[in-house]
């Protein structure tokens, strides 16, 4: 306990308590001095709030550490790189290092942390949806100043960006970790920024969650106006979550960019990457030029709740619809960010198990950078019944359909590669194959939802509800979990058990795929989303019944996962050698890697995926030591 109270993470928790406290404070001196209303229902004012949850942010940066080389750097003090580690053990995963290696697992412990709490939040509405009329989330209960249903409320909302961040956390932990070994580079070409952009998320998820406690929100993940306009002050955390989460994937995605164009190995021209380098710059692509319009949607409802401006507000000459089509623009090629590292993960396993050369690189490659660009001109079939003009919807319709190219490249790539090959289904293998299905699913059913004609009578049911779900979970939750298994080794020098593997692929696979065949059966019968109730007379209570038992074989199949994880860092079998037999250069040497990769430089001599071709080279190592650059 002593060891982690002297942690950067915990100073950083201390700093923005203190720091919220002082913004807080500071707003309430001044509104006394001016003769205003000094507390409100959760003891400050809204503005109080707002500015000591801003000023805590940037607090809990000073406080943890990571910005210290920069105001050394200011004052005129040398900074040299450090990249020795003075830490070890798992203290290292709670103090500020810019090794990418330690970044890329701090950024996946706190995406799977977050998501076991998303998936706690949906466990507990899941739970009371289990039949109709209200079980415990009733009118007479009182939590944090809401009652059942708005807690309901709350939850679901919760969930929902919950796991959107865990997923662009659990995307920059594999991109961080995976991307510099791929490339053969010694680190990220930023290091100090690199760990900025970690260590920033963490106070963005200590606002998110604290929207529960601050009355929370009606308003779902999207925040809608006009409904976000009025809400508790629990939406103010939840948007300055959402902005100060933004940065984390800007400057990240930045990072990921420079890193890919200057540091690459000798030899490694654009066609002889390593595909899921092509999918890691497709989504930095997106993320960096896309994430500012959902924070400038969300900064401009706090200033229209703060100041009374009336950006959304049709009294004051503001349009909702602007709002929508400014967190659409970004949240649907957010969709892509979320799928398109999952699906380079699945392309880069898949040769391996197969045995078999990747069939179509270049299209694959391409195709990334396609869904990228479609990506960003199919926002409005989101709106097609938000009362936006009618003659938008036929063109996005048309460009919605148009994204089924680029992806379906994909698919037919990976049918021909599976075709005829020498197949081993160990259970990285299982959640690749588990993805490709599941995301087949998602794709299957999104045209009626890109259609103007079904997406009238499809829009806010559960049948969105479970396309969306099969699309996130094939396109990353099931790659993610592919990735975890298949890298752990050489992070940890051990690997994880495969007969729990086994376990919760086989149990949270035929789960999941119930529960979203039922979500979009109850949604053709006319389910709406977003409701804490539903009349009896529907008849859907089995229904309900079977999915909320399908919800918790996911969570228990994630929990035999969690003690697999954490019980193999010590107890698991010891890695040795090239464990996959793989290609590619991480594992050509030994396993957890090496404080700086490679000791010794490589060059890339041939094609990256020519599996089973007899003689064929992918690197060859020098026998000169690599040179390092950090100091």
């Amino acid at each position: 306990m002593k060891r982690f109270s002297s942690s950067a993470l915990a100073h950083g928790l201390l700093w923005q308590l203190i720091g919220t406290l002082f913004g807080a404070g500071l707003i309430t001196g001044i509104r006394a001095i001016m003769g205003l209303e000094l507390t409100a229902k959760f003891f400050f004012t809204e503005p109080a709030w707002v500015l000591g949850g801003f000023i805590g942010a940037i607090s809990f940066l000073f406080g943890s550490g990571v910005t210290s080389d920069w105001v050394k750097w200011a004052r005129g003090i040398d900074t040299p790189e450090h990249h020795e580690e003075h830490y070890s053990g798992w203290e290292k995963f709670v103090n500020v290092s810019l090794d990418h290696k330690v970044i890329g697992i701090q950024y996946t412990i706190v995406a799977l942390a977050l998501i076991c709490i998303g998936g706690t939040f949906a466990m507990i509405f899941r739970t009371e949806l289990a039949a109709s009329q209200l079980q415990f989330l009733t009118t007479d209960l009182n939590l944090f100043g809401q009652n059942g249903p708005q807690i309901y409320n709350t939850l679901m909302s919760l969930h929902g960006m919950i796991m959107i961040v865990s997923i662009l956390l659990g995307i920059s932990g594999i991109i961080n970790y995976v991307v510099p070994l791929l490339l053969g580079a010694q680190d990220m070409a930023f290091p100090r920024l690199n760990a900025f952009s970690f260590w920033i998320a963490v106070p963005a998820a200590v606002l998110l969650l604290s929207s529960l406690v601050l009355g929370g929100f009606d308003t779902g993940w999207t925040g809608y106006p006009p409904l976000s306009s009025r809400a508790p002050v629990g939406v103010q955390m939840f948007f300055m979550g959402v902005f100060v989460a933004g940065w984390s994937s800007i400057l990240g995605s930045l990072n990921v960019i420079v890193t890919v164009l200057r540091m690459r190995a000798k030899g490694m021209n654009a066609m002889r990457m390593p595909i899921f380098v092509w999918a890691a710059i497709a989504t930095s692509i997106i993320a960096m030029t896309a994430t500012q319009f959902i924070g400038l949607a969300f900064q401009l409802v706090l200033f229209q709740r703060l100041l009374g401006m009336g950006f959304f507000d049709p009294a004051k000459g503001g349009n909702p619809v602007l709002f929508q089509h400014l967190f659409w623009f970004y949240s649907h090629p957010a969709v892509y960010v979320f799928i398109l590292p999952g699906l380079g993960v699945i392309s880069e396993l898949l040769p391996v198990f197969v045995r078999k050369p990747l069939f179509g690189y270049r299209w694959i490659a391409m195709s990334s950078l396609g869904i990228a660009l479609v990506g960003f001109v199919v926002w409005a079939h989101h709106m097609f019944t938000s009362g936006m003009n009618e003659y938008l919807r036929v063109p996005f319709m048309y460009s919605t359909l148009l994204v089924a190219i680029p992806t379906g490249v994909k698919f037919f790539s990976w049918v021909a590669t599976i075709w005829q090959g020498k197949i081993t289904t160990p259970t990285p293998m299982l959640f690749v194959l588990g993805g490709i299905i599941v995301f087949l699913l998602g794709g299957l059913s999104g045209p009626p939802n890109a259609t103007v004609s079904t997406d009238l009578h499809l829009h806010d049911t559960y049948f969105i509800v479970g396309h969306f779900h099969d699309t996130i979970f094939g396109g990353f939750v099931f790659p993610f979990f592919a990735a975890l298994y298949y890298w752990f080794p050489k992070a940890t020098g051990r690997r994880m058990n495969e007969t729990l593997g086994k376990i919760h692929f086989w149990l949270m696979t035929p789960s999941f795929l119930i529960m979203t065949f039922g979500m979009m059966y109850v949604g053709l019968l006319g389910m709406r989303r977003r409701i804490v109730d539903y009349d009896p007379a529907l008849g859907l209570d089995t229904s309900h019944l079977v999915l909320t038992i399908c919800g918790f074989g996911i969570a228990i199949s994630v929990a035999i996962f969690l003690y697999n994880f954490f019980n193999s860092i010590k107890n698991g079998e010891k890695a040795e050698g090239n464990l996959w037999n793989s290609r590619s250069p991480e594992w050509q040497v030994p396993s957890p890697m090496p404080m700086h990769n490679y000791d010794q430089p490589f060059e890339v001599v041939g094609e990256p995926y020519d599996y089973g071709l007899e003689g064929s080279q992918y690197v060859k190592f020098s026998s000169a030591p690599a040179k390092s650059k950090h100091k």
